[in-house]
């Protein structure tokens, strides 16, 4: 892998998928023992869209029928 000239590389996707690296997340560099370690950043605390995720798991449990979600989506109900 090469780096650029800017110093970037690009971290390979099945890597980036199997540690759950997506945009935004943060990493930090560890030099030590003669290698270079990329590590993921521990969040301090959820991300609003978590906090809500996390509030609504579990409410949608009603099941609707076709026709009902169709009322809903018109106004009808």
């Amino acid at each position: 892998m090469l780096v650029s000239t800017k110093g970037q590389v690009t971290i390979p996707q099945a890597i980036r998928e199997r540690h759950g690296i997506e945009p935004g997340t943060e990493v930090e560099f560890v030099d030590g023992d003669g290698r270079i370690e990329v590590r993921v950043v521990a969040r301090a605390q959820a991300t609003r869209g978590e906090r809500l995720v996390k509030r609504l798991r579990g409410s949608g449990e009603r099941r609707l029928t076709t026709d009902e979600i169709m009322a809903l989506t018109r106004g009808d109900a």
